[in-house]
Formats: structure tokens, sequence, C-alpha cells
């Protein structure tokens, strides 16, 4: 045998042996470890769907889910079975907790409250966020949403309480009150006819959230938050695509690409507005920078302490983050609330009497904005009915004690927010039905003290940064309106919930305004 053909067989050998070594790690991560997590869960009493190779339960989820929105419209408050109907099915069969799969991955399904806060609450440090996947992270980045915890995320929460608390909120609200205006002009062309809320409240929301956090109006922002939603589309569609491993690395999809290209276009377009900004401080001096969100976040990037000092990546994505959050769930509060103020119009004149006592015809204020208790009450059951995010996700970081439960390491804990806001043993038997006066004696006496019961906006040392945000911006945008309109259900209302980033209705929300 010549050594070129000597070398030929080994060079052969080596490769079939790396093949064999791929082979046999790919069958690991697609076999053998998810059929080891299952067993070990069901030794402790929980059960599941059956995995399936690859793909997990994603299928049977996407069909459930496509068989839901192919049913019948009716008027019902009952949307867990909507939004979340393999939740709503596999809880029913396998119990309170089970186990799904998200591929390969195993996903610990929480929907006992007990479990929920100790998991939120995070004591051991054992409960932590995981790297975000593809197209979350081209929507908002290692932001503070995604981020693990750690002396990052320490900062950036630092940096965001600042911005969106105290003073600094109330400084906000005269930019709330002027967006709020500049809606209800328009609104005028539409009395006594129909109009569709949930557009009007984006448009709403997407200013406040330009001008609070960001100096500039909407149409300054326009762009960027129209690149965020198609990103955002881009994230729901593919939310169940599973990838087979090394395959999704050496082709893309079309998606993909056109995800990649919406990320360079929002990080120039974010660039542009921070560079104006410095370009101002450069000509203005240190008093230019601004006390918003952004003078911040562009006054931590240029921190002569290392320790503070925040990286233009940083920047960047907790930009996006707002962009996205100071939008996104306050549109959809707003627009449930409408919605249910409307159907239950009974309650609609409770709202309005609290905000002629305290307002009068006038704008809100601080001082009375903290008085709206009917107000409040309101806002957390349509938090309850309709909130805006459906699930909490904590990647398990070490083998820990849960409950009863020992959970191995690299499993996933799925907190469904959905399946605790609608829970009869929580909150009763008319759980379903819209009874703001659950909540007149605060949130503990309206879950029968079941602590992480209620969690709209998550909670524990994660709860959202912008509670108090959305909550004012809310308050003060029914306030105004109520103080100038009535308004029903149109005839045309079709009511549609589904999940897409948030809850939302995916018909809109249409009513007839009647000016007062």
């Amino acid at each position: 045998m010549t050594t070129l053909g000597a070398l030929i067989i080994i060079l052969s050998t080596f490769l079939c042996l790396l093949l064999v070594l791929a082979f046999i790690k790919i069958l690991h991560k697609l076999w053998w470890t998810p059929i080891r997590m299952q067993r070990l869960m069901a030794l402790q009493g929980i059960k599941g769907p059956s995995y399936r190779f690859i793909h997990g339960n994603t299928k049977e989820i996407s069909n459930m889910k496509k068989e839901v929105m192919g049913r019948p419209h009716i008027l019902s408050h009952d949307i867990f079975s909507v939004v979340q109907p393999h939740v709503h099915s596999w809880t029913n069969i396998y119990g309170k907790n089970y186990l799904q799969w998200h591929g390969s991955r195993a996903q610990l399904v929480i929907t006992e409250p007990e479990l929920c806060k100790e998991i939120l609450n995070n004591k051991d440090k054992a409960y932590r966020k995981r790297e975000p996947e593809s197209f979350l992270k081209k929507l908002v980045g290692d932001g503070l949403v995604t981020t693990a915890e750690g002396e990052k995320w320490a900062k950036m929460r630092k940096l965001a309480t600042h911005a969106f608390h105290g003073e600094s909120l109330k400084s906000m609200i005269p930019a709330m009150v002027a967006s709020a205006e500049t809606m209800l002009e328009r609104w005028k062309n539409y009395e006594g006819k129909e109009i569709e809320v949930f557009e009007e409240f984006r448009f709403f929301t997407s200013e406040v959230i330009s001008r609070t956090a960001f100096g500039s109006s909407y149409i300054e922002g326009q762009h960027i938050f129209e690149m965020l939603m198609k990103l955002g589309f881009l994230l729901s569609k593919n939310s169940l695509t599973i990838r087979v491993p090394g395959i999704s690395k050496l082709f893309k999809t079309g998606d993909e690409i056109e995800s990649e290209k919406l990320e360079k276009d929002v990080r120039a377009s974010i660039l542009e507005i921070v560079r104006k900004r410095e370009e101002k401080v450069m000509t203005g001096g240190e008093d230019s920078i601004g006390s918003d969100f952004l003078g911040l976040l562009v006054k931590a990037h240029h921190d002569a302490n290392d320790s503070q000092r925040i990286s233009v990546d940083d920047l960047i994505d907790d930009c996006k983050t707002f962009y996205v959050a100071g939008q996104e769930t306050t549109n959809s509060l707003l627009a449930w609330t409408v919605f249910l103020l409307a159907h239950h119009t009974d309650w609609q004149e409770e709202a309005r009497k609290e905000v002629l006592q305290i307002f009068g015809k006038q704008t809100p204020n601080p001082d009375g904005i903290a008085k709206l208790k009917t107000m409040s009450m309101i806002i957390n059951e349509t938090l309850r009915l309709y909130p805006p995010a459906v699930l909490v996700l904590r990647n398990v970081e070490r083998e820990v004690k849960l409950g009863k439960l020992i959970v191995p390491s690299n499993l996933e804990l799925v907190v469904s927010i959905v399946a605790l806001h609608h829970d009869p043993q929580i909150w009763g038997q008319d759980v379903q039905l819209f009874k703001p006066e659950r909540f007149s004696e605060g949130v503990a006496k309206a879950t029968n003290n079941h602590v992480g019961a209620f969690i709209p906006f998550s909670m524990g040392p994660r709860t959202c940064v912008g509670l108090n945000f959305a909550t004012t911006e809310a308050k003060i945008a029914l306030s105004m309106i109520l103080q100038r309109y009535a308004f029903t259900l149109s005839p045309g209302y079709v009511h549609s919930p589904f999940h897409h980033l948030t809850v939302r209705p995916q018909h809109g929300v249409q009513v007839r305004l009647q000016p007062l």
C-alpha cells in the first residue's frame, strides 16, 4: 500500500469517527437526555405529553392553537382555553404541574401560586433568565428584560428604576397628558360614530414612550416602532419552530435573513438618536444631556467610573426593550379596559363618577391619579382577565428543591400567568366574570392570600420596572376619555383574544363614541 493510500484510509477513518461522535452527540441531546428527564420527573409524579423526536410537543401545540382560532367567536372572558389551549388541556389531563417539550428542551409548566412565588422570589438564586432565542434577542437584545441576574442586570435595573419611579415618573405626566390630548383631538372626527381603539392606543402609547423615555415625538421614532413591530411578528411566527442542531447554522431561513436586516436597521436608527443627543451635549453642555431614560443611558455610557459605565450594545438593547415593553403592555391594557367598560357600562359610569369627582373637567394631576380607587380596581380586574404577558420563563441553574420536587439543572420552568389568573380554586366560581369589586380590599384579599396568584407584571426582584409607568399612563388616558365620552361596543365587534407578544384583540376593539 502506498503512503498516499494509507493517508487516505487514516483521513477516512478520522472523518468517520467524527461523524459517529457527532451522531452520538445529537442522539444524546435529542433522545437520551429527554427520555432520562421524562423518567426522572415521572418518578416524582410529574407526567405530561410524550416527547416526540426533534419537535417535542411543538406540533401538537401549534395544531391546538390553529383549532382554537377556527372556532366560532363568542363573547366570553374565559381566555385560558383560547390563548393557551395546550396548558388548559394538559393541566386537566396531567394535573396542576406537568412536563412538556419545546423541541428537546424539557419545560415544567407551573400553575400553583406557591411554587410560582418560590420561583419568582428566587431566594436561592437557582432560577435565572435563560439566554434569549434568536428572534427574541433580535427584538430586545440582551437588555433588562432578558439578561440574567448579575452585575450587568443590577446596573441596568438601577438606571431604569431611577428613570421610571418617584419624581422622574411625576415629571413624565405632562407628556402623557399632551399625548392623550393629541389622541382625543383625532377622536373628535368620530363623535357619534364607530372608532377602532386598539390602533389608536398603539399610536398613543408609542408617542408616550417616545416623548418620556427618548425625548422625541412618535414621528421621529415611527420608523423604529415599525421595524420592531415586524421583528415582533417574526418572533411570534417562529415561536414554535424547531431547527435541527447544526443545520440552522449552515442554512438561514427567509425570516432569519429578514430579522437580521431589521436588527441592523433598528441598531442604526437608535445610534442616530444617540448621536443627536451626544451632539446636543457637545454644543449645550452637560445639562443638555436630559433626565429622560435616553439621557441616563447616554450619561452611563460616558461614565468615568468603569464599574458604572455601560457599553454601546447595552445602551441599544435597553432602548429596544423600552420601545417594545413601554408600548406593547399599555396598548394591550388600554384596549381591553375600554372593551370591558364598553361591555359593562355600569362600571364605566362608576369610573366616570370617580374621575369627575376627583378632577372635574380639569387635566389629571399626580395627587388625583393616586386617589383613583375604582379605576385601580378596574385596571387590576382587566389585568387579571386579560394579562398582557401569558407566561414567565426561568431556567434551573443547578439541582434544587422546588416545593416537594427535586428539579434537575437545565430544566426550564414555565409559569402560566393566564392559568393562575383564571383558576376558580383561587378566585372562586365567578372567576370568568368581570368583577372589579373583588379588588376593593387589595390584591391579598382578592386572591384569598394566595401570594403569587396575581402576577400581571411578574413578581419578586424582577417585577416589571415599568409597572407604575404603565398604570399611570393608563389612568391618565382613561380619565381623559371618560371626561369627554361615553362608549358602547359596536355591533360589529368580534371577540377574538390571541397571543402575539401580548394578549391582544385579533380584530381590534370597535366602540361607538358619544360625546358628553
